[in-house]
């Protein structure tokens, strides 16, 4: 079977830069380029949320992918697709939209997050009709369907049920891969019973009256995969990381596959990177030092040349590791550092943490919203990079810090540690790691990591060693190839 010849629709509730909240949006704006990369024909489809900007995206619209009806149970709603090009590729990529579910609205909340989430079902229902009358709009037929997470985790049961009878559809097989299990998607069963036929509800995953749509996905998707081994490990095994997927896991014949992520070199490259202020190598690691004062003088801090700064990226929700930041900046503030922290997501972490900026003008600077600039910019000014999630599939960041020559700083569970090697005693490594999840740790961590910073020339050994390493996808995205063609042959 020729490699070439496999067409794979890719399907995600978020893609960086459109949107970005979790890793699963860095993962979705490289992955797809991997694969084409390895002789896969790649399209993409993604909700268009109202916060996505037109006219920064260039997005237009498609006059034969417009007034597609989307048939639930008890109505008819119209779609509308808009189009445009991923980034650095020539990937078409679909926005599925209508004004009443997505003009106001940005991704997908459940009864874990509270919010609306009775319009939220409403959308992601219509989302994954959508996904497949769109397809037929089209006329273009993927080999394969592959969802990320569980925004999309109708797909296959609707394959298998409204969809049964389509000639359209036949012979498409489907892939999962699970990025966080602690986002399942839960909603009420009535809302469902109002949307789709019996056939539908009487095949998904229900427990006390709520639909669990990432159990429900993993049932019957044709292949399930995670982003590393390691947390492969730990779904399949049943530990408190696992949220209950081990009990829907481990029904399955083939079991769950683990493949890491890997690096967009064009897109993540410090030499050739449009969105800092000076590009640099190895061979010019000065330019990384303007970078810092840059950044710093952004925030209205001074540089200060022995001391180190430290950058994070994250989302305040819980297991991303905002509150464990929280809780560590008084003790980090008393560390010989500067620290930038680019925080998306809950208002009130992110006003506890601009007080605490206040409290410490010279040393903490915190940025409320996520920027694709400032995002690069602080890989490229960093000296360290703390990554604090309590629970992490694989993750891409630590990869961005290495390339970038920002030495990463992790909590040993999950699987980032699979694209890493630790720094330990006289052990030279790519990132440093804390072994117990609690603010002690953390900070003994980084009171090593400043004792070894200290060492200029081991730093830069350091340094210089991670930013040659090769973290590419190009392993990775054969492991998903031989994948592709195993589902196809119906193994």
């Amino acid at each position: 079977m020729s490699r070439s010849t496999c067409k794979v629709l890719y399907v995600s509730g978020e893609i960086s830069p459109f949107i970005r909240v979790s890793a699963l949006a860095d993962f979705m704006a490289s992955f797809p380029h991997a694969m084409e990369e390895e002789g896969c024909e790649a399209r993409i489809m993604m909700p268009k949320y109202g916060v996505i900007n037109d006219r920064k995206f260039r997005l237009h619209d498609v006059l034969r992918l417009s007034d597609i009806e989307v048939r639930s149970k008890e109505k008819t709603d119209l779609l509308h697709v808009k189009v445009t090009a991923l980034p650095s590729s020539k990937i078409q990529t679909y926005f599925l939209y209508n004004e009443k579910y997505f003009k106001r609205n940005a991704l997908f909340a459940d009864m874990q997050q509270g919010s609306d989430v009775k319009n939220s079902l409403e959308r992601v229902v219509f989302f994954n009709l959508g996904v497949l009358e769109t397809l037929q709009r089209l006329g273009w037929k993927p080999d394969i369907i592959h969802c990320q997470d569980w925004y999309a985790g109708l797909v296959p049961l609707l394959l298998k049920t409204m969809y049964a009878d389509c000639e359209f559809f036949k012979d498409i097989r489907t892939v999962l891969t699970v990025h966080n299990a602690y986002r399942q998607g839960i909603y009420p069963l009535k809302g469902f019973k109002k949307m789709l036929p019996s056939e539908v509800i009487d095949k998904m995953h229900v427990e006390d009256d709520t639909v669990n749509m990432l159990f429900t996905a993993v049932e019957h998707f044709d292949a399930v995969t995670t982003t590393s081994d390691a947390y492969a490990g730990m779904l399949a095994d049943g530990r408190s990381e696992a949220f209950g997927l081990d009990r829907v896991i481990e029904k399955r014949a083939s079991g769950l596959v683990g493949i890491a992520n890997g690096l967009d070199a064009k897109q993540w490259n410090p030499a050739a990177d449009k969105m800092i202020k000076k590009k640099f190598d190895i061979e010019r690691l000065s330019e990384k030092t303007e970078n810092k004062k840059y950044l710093l003088e952004e925030f209205g801090m001074e540089l200060e040349e022995a001391t180190p700064l430290v950058g994070s990226v994250i989302n305040a929700e819980r297991f991303q590791g905002s509150e464990l930041l929280m809780e560590s900046i008084d003790g980090l503030m008393e560390l010989d550092i500067q620290l930038v922290v680019s925080v998306s997501g809950d208002k009130e972490l992110i006003r506890r943490l601009q007080e605490k900026a206040k409290a410490y003008p010279e040393k903490l600077a915190v940025y409320s919203e996520f920027s694709d600039a400032i995002f690069h910019q602080i890989m490229a000014s960093s000296d360290l990079l703390l990554i604090p999630a309590e629970v992490e599939s694989c993750g891409m960041m630590q990869l961005f810090a290495i390339a970038y020559g920002s030495v990463p700083v992790v909590y040993t569970a999950g699987g980032n540690i699979e694209t890493i090697e630790e720094i330990a005693g006289d052990k030279n490594g790519s990132a440093f790691v804390f072994h117990e999840y609690s603010v002690e740790s953390l900070l003994a961590t980084f009171e090593e990591a400043l004792h070894i910073y200290a060492d200029g020339e081991r730093w830069e050994r350091i340094v210089t060693g991670n930013m040659v390493r090769d973290l590419t996808w190009k392993n990775s995205a054969a492991k998903y190839n031989e994948l592709y063609q195993g589902v196809r042959g119906g193994e």
